[in-house]
């Protein structure tokens, strides 16, 4: 884990599924072609998800013991699938197939000899495709291979996976397997997605085997950030189009594969709607998990409350003791309700600006409390409230673009008066909030020569109607 108590010592998603062929039931509709097809929209059951595969990511990066490992990944397939048992299977041309990991439920490991459908097995490596069959009789179960009717299996998901080529031009082939003996046990597409992304660990696993043994660390962790970083791309939220008196566009990139940057937007009740964005210091995994909980819980705190410095205080005091004493997240909070009216906290946040349409004017919204992490019990307190007039635009950014560095002289930034004399030119010319955030982002790229030394994360509240 990437966070602990503090003073404590230190202690993929997961590529795309195939579509999977289904046996005794209906054909099941493809996958999405993007790397979370598992989410439900449950905010509470997809930052379980979530949890657990960047967990995965850390555990195969960190990892230097690999039986351990497999035997982890294994037992976390069989509590996500809900299944009795799971099992890692190995493929070689001279000894055939061959039982790595026999997990039971309960972490247990499996008792006796170790049967399972060869059939299906079989299949996945010659097809490469996962598979999930439902049995709901015993002639569906003959189809299926003697060993599922024997057993009594009425659910099996099985997934290939193939580690690149070793040194010698050799492969890792094999399967990971789950199945049960429930008739009410019935495996979804979602369930199938899932279980592939987590299927993956076992071939980075696998792979980072052999890659440890000639010394690739570089290939093996550039392989687990990847993943990691498409995760957040499907996870960073879209741009709404349906806030009444409001027009809002967001933009961020990764200094490097992940990113401890992150912002969104949550409908509230009463017309109200709450947008955010984040700054997790550092890069990498570490700062890629607390992101990942810290968006979700001022995603439910937003859900429920209309108070920014309570929803933050009940952030501070989760993560905060559980944070590295070289980590802390800075937060700008801000609920907007129709009339205009927007409630502010910043937690040590680069300031936001307000371009005022009437004035023609650029205003600053001063921080006015700690980042988290640095005081884990602050009582923060909302700050001043402000009223966006029609015309008038919000700009919330991270330290990224104002810390650009030019590409002729590394000493000289782009900083902060940059900012706001082309947000001052560009709102007076009247662009919309997408037109604002790329004008702002071409500016910055194009001082830094396209480099970025830091994540960069932009986005922009115009008010309507002027």
């Amino acid at each position: 884990m990437f966070f602990r108590r503090k003073k404590e010592p230190p202690k993929a998603p997961a590529p795309e599924a195939r579509p999977a062929p289904s046996v005794g039931a209906p054909p099941a509709p493809p996958a999405r072609a993007d790397s979370t097809a598992f989410l439900t929209g449950d905010d509470g059951l997809d930052r379980r998800t979530i949890e657990i595969l960047l967990r995965g990511i850390a555990q195969v990066t960190e990892s230097r013991d690999l039986e351990p490992l497999l035997v982890d990944i294994v037992d976390t397939s069989i509590d996500v699938t809900g299944a009795e048992r799971g099992l890692l299977i190995l493929s070689d041309e001279r000894s055939g197939l061959s039982v790595r990991v026999a997990r039971a439920r309960g972490k247990k490991p499996v008792e006796g000899q170790v049967r399972f459908s060869t059939s299906i097995v079989k299949r996945v490596l010659a097809d490469l495709d996962p598979v999930r069959a439902q049995v709901s009789s015993d002639s569906e179960a003959l189809e299926l291979g003697t060993s599922v009717y024997d057993l009594k299996l009425r659910a099996v998901m099985c997934v290939p996976l193939v580690a690149s080529e070793g040194p010698e031009g050799s492969a890792e082939r094999g399967v990971l397997y789950v199945d049960s003996k429930a008739a009410t046990r019935e495996y979804s597409q979602k369930d199938l997605s899932l279980f592939a992304a987590l299927s993956q660990y076992i071939r980075i696993a696998l792979q980072n085997a052999r890659l440890h043994i000639v010394s690739v660390e570089k290939a093996r962790l550039e392989q687990s950030l990847e993943i990691a970083a498409q995760i957040q791309r499907d996870l960073m939220a879209e741009t709404p189009g349906d806030v009444p008196g409001y027009d809002i566009h967001g933009w961020y990139r990764p200094a490097e594969g992940t990113t401890g940057d992150f912002y969104d937007f949550v409908k509230m009740k009463g017309g109200r709607h709450g947008v955010f964005v984040g700054d997790v210091s550092g890069h990498g995994i570490g700062p890629a998990l607390i992101m990942a909980e810290a968006k979700s819980a001022l995603r439910q705190g937003l859900k429920l409350l209309d108070d920014p410095a309570a929803i933050v205080r009940s952030v501070c005091e989760d993560l905060g003791p559980r944070m590295e004493d070289n980590l802390f997240l800075t937060l700008f909070v801000a609920v907007l309700a129709p009339d205009g009216t927007v409630k502010t906290l910043n937690a040590g946040h680069t300031p936001p600006l307000v371009w005022r349409a009437r004035e023609r004017k650029v205003e600053i919204i001063p921080g006015h409390a700690p980042a988290v992490g640095f005081v884990d019990d602050f009582p923060y307190e909302e700050g001043p409230r402000h009223a966006l007039e029609p015309g008038d635009a919000l700009v919330l950014l991270t330290d990224g673009l104002v810390e650009a560095r030019s590409a002729e002289d590394p000493d000289v930034l782009f900083g902060e008066q940059r900012i706001q004399a082309l947000l001052a030119q560009h709102a007076a010319a009247g662009l919309d909030a997408k037109g604002l955030v790329e004008a702002l982002v071409a500016e910055v790229l194009r001082f830094a020569g396209g480099k970025r030394d830091d994540d960069m994360t932009l986005l922009v509240v115009r008010r309507s109607g002027g």
